[in-house]
């Protein structure tokens, strides 16, 4: 069973745009409350989280129409963090999780996201089966058996308190000044607080939510904001997180900016070294640098590489038992605290090294040399298929044939926005540069 409507991470697209409208919405809501409906044992019971865009109103309103119509009872959490949806849902025994957010994307962007009952989110052949039921008649719940909806005052502080507890034992972030970044998204409230909670002297920037600036200029995906925070204030570290807080980014004292694969690098070393790395191996994908793999295989370890996407690295770790993962672009996964990418509990492990070893983050944070690598985006429209090109295959080919034994190329569409993503590693320089370029132009051309 394929699925159409679904992405890499949910289903995702435009405010007020098809597949992301209020009757969309209904319609996916009633669907997804049939589904689990299936099971007349389970409880009926639905949390509902979301970030902070202006079309989460909307979209919330008719989620919740869509499941009370079939019969189930949903639990209102307000703007948090996915991971916190991921984590209540368990918490409170809940059949489903829906987080509506688009993660890093513009405001104008929304998603529907769905966790099952053990936090994890949704299975490909779960979320095929909910689109086929969307394709047939949903037989709403009789009168007497509608659903009913309640908001949950208290939910993020039982995940800020839940957060607090991966945090080691005994120690404290005195004498720390962290600039925390939530880009103006869920994790606005819940971050700067759980910080300030654990002893940091805390300066918060992107806490100003107004609906339409989530992510803008601000967050994992524009760490300049942060950057200069963090140079202003004599900050010791940066944390930035995504509007969703699944993603996150460490800078140090000089502003510049780690990404996932140096995050991961630094807690599979210590947590080999503490013998908690499950497996002797880290998950990651195939965007990861080449050389967070030659950092892993110099100490033994292994580097699995998946699909692009957290929810592939969450089923290979769950596949496999491993129990840290992530991608480069911030998604940090430890199946020890967490169901999926947690930017803020990944956050306190980093500033838990740094309170437990006394280094400056900028020893953290470069851990391996990385093998250079450039990665373009290259937007098309709607109906376009600009790598079918003949002309886009033939300057593939050659490129492929030009970093053989040298490197490696990776060229894709991304599931979460209409792009085409180009990306090469290559040890020279000038290379590189020409191949990205070379078919960062025939995309271009082709679109």
């Amino acid at each position: 069973m394929t699925r159409k409507l679904f992405g890499t991470d949910g289903v995702r697209g435009r405010a007020n745009t098809y597949p992301m409208t209020a009757e969309m919405a209904l319609r996916l809501g009633a669907a997804a409350g049939r589904y689990f409906r299936r099971d007349k044992s389970a409880d009926h019971r639905v949390v509902i989280g979301k970030d902070t865009r202006l079309s989460g109103y909307m979209l919330e309103n008719a989620l919740t129409a869509g499941l009370t119509s079939t019969g189930m009872n949903v639990l209102l959490l307000g703007p948090i963090p996915t991971p916190a949806v991921g984590f209540l849902t368990r918490s409170m025994r809940a059949a489903l999780g829906v987080m509506i957010s688009a993660s890093h994307n513009p405001h104008q962007d929304n998603g529907i996201k769905f966790f099952g009952p053990d936090g994890f989110k949704l299975s490909d052949g779960a979320e095929a089966e909910i689109e086929a039921m969307l394709e047939g008649e949903i037989i709403p719940a009789q009168p007497e058996n509608i659903g009913r909806a309640k908001r949950i005052d208290d939910a993020l502080g039982r995940y800020g308190e839940y957060a607090k507890t991966t945090f080691p034992p005994g120690l404290r972030l005195d004498g720390l000044k962290v600039v925390i970044d939530c880009a103006n998204g869920a994790a606005y409230k819940s971050a700067p607080q759980v910080l300030w909670e654990l002893g940091a002297d805390v300066i918060a920037v992107g806490v100003t939510p107004d609906g339409k600036n989530i992510n803008d200029r601000c967050g994992s995906t524009h760490t300049e904001t942060a950057a200069e925070a963090v140079v202003a204030h004599g900050a010791h570290v940066g944390i930035c997180l995504d509007g969703d807080a699944d993603r996150v980014m460490i800078l140090d004292g000089a502003g510049q900016t780690a990404d996932g694969d140096q995050i991961m690098a630094m807690m599979a070393a210590r947590w080999a070294d503490e013998g908690r790395l499950q497996g002797g191996a880290l998950v990651a994908t195939v965007m990861s640098n080449l050389g967070l793999e030659r950092f892993l295989e110099a100490r033994g370890l292994r580097l699995e590489r998946t699909a692009v996407g957290d929810r592939y690295v969450v089923e290979r770790m769950r596949a496999g038992g491993f129990n840290l993962g992530g991608e480069q672009s911030g998604h940090i996964v430890m199946t020890d605290y967490a169901t999926t990418g947690d930017g803020l509990i990944a956050g306190l492990q980093f500033l838990a090294e740094m309170a437990r070893t006394g280094k400056p983050a900028s020893d953290l944070t470069r851990s391996f040399e990385t093998v250079p690598q450039m990665l373009k985006n290259v937007r098309y429209g709607t109906g376009s298929a600009p790598l079918e090109a003949a002309s886009v295959k033939a300057i593939i080919a050659a490129a492929e044939v030009r970093l053989k034994g040298k490197g490696r190329l990776l060229i894709r569409k991304t599931g979460t926005e209409p792009l085409v993503r180009v990306m090469a590693e290559c040890e020279d320089a000038g290379l590189l540069v020409e191949v990205v370029d070379g078919i960062v132009a025939a995309v271009e051309a082709a679109v």
